[in-house]
């Protein structure tokens, strides 16, 4: 794991089994992480900032490197189990072949500002709980359940069968998201980068719904997707 904001948010929740934290200095920038390390009695060791890039090539570590044990997936029943002590709305999340870090970590960001119980992701053609995705949360990773399904298809026909309503977002579709009613239990069910939903997957769901498009650009990123939908859910909910 690396990054501030990441390493800060893992000690903060207690979420990880910390090994050993590499600080490239010890700067007023770690005082957060030198405080929660000491505390939990994580070893903490200065390092030349090479040693730094040698442990994650190619990232903007910040001068942060943790060693940690890697963050446990949910199974879908803790996920529905957590929802359902809550006493609140069901409000579920399943991603189609999410496989860049960078959007997957924003999309669990919004997971977490936008109160869902827990994402779902397919256990192959996804990206995982990566360092890269922890980073790309800022933190958001540790606050949020995560499960991977063997089948996506049957994740939905399991939720449809406990009253949760599914909806897919797909670009063709003649329905704007703002048609919907959110006020029940939901599932929304975004598709990947490029491909979008597979087909059997967006006739498995209750309802379609696209994102209006203006302009030349036809499409927003999922991360973007994501954030429009959840609030949506959240405004009728307030």
């Amino acid at each position: 794991m690396f990054g501030v904001q990441a390493v800060t948010e893992a000690l903060r929740s207690g979420s990880r089994t910390f090994i050993k934290i590499f600080l490239s200095h010890r700067q007023r920038q770690f005082s957060h992480i030198i405080r929660f390390a000491k505390v939990q009695g994580v070893p903490l060791q200065v390092q030349p900032r090479e040693r730094l890039d040698r442990l994650v090539p190619a990232a903007n570590h910040q001068g942060v490197v943790a060693l940690v044990a890697a963050k446990a997936y949910a199974s879908e029943d803790e996920i529905l189990e957590y929802a359902a002590q809550q006493k609140e709305t069901g409000f579920f999340l399943a991603l189609d072949g999410v496989e860049d870090p960078q959007n997957f970590g924003a999309v669990l960001r919004t997971a977490v500002t936008a109160g869902i119980h827990g994402v779902f992701i397919p256990d192959r053609r996804s990206v995982g709980l990566t360092a890269s995705v922890a980073k790309a949360s800022a933190g958001a990773v540790e606050h949020v359940r995560v499960a991977r399904c063997a089948n996506i298809a049957k994740l939905i026909d399991r939720l449809q069968g406990r009253g949760v309503t599914t909806v897919a977002l797909e670009p063709r579709s003649p329905r704007l998201y703002t048609e919907l009613n959110f006020t029940g239990p939901v599932l929304l069910v975004f598709g990947g980068e490029g491909r979008g939903l597979r087909s059997r997957i967006v006739e498995r769901c209750h309802v379609h719904a696209r994102i209006p498009m203006r302009g030349e650009v036809n499409s927003l990123n999922v991360s973007a997707s994501v954030a429009v939908v959840a609030y949506e859910v959240v405004r009728q909910r307030m």
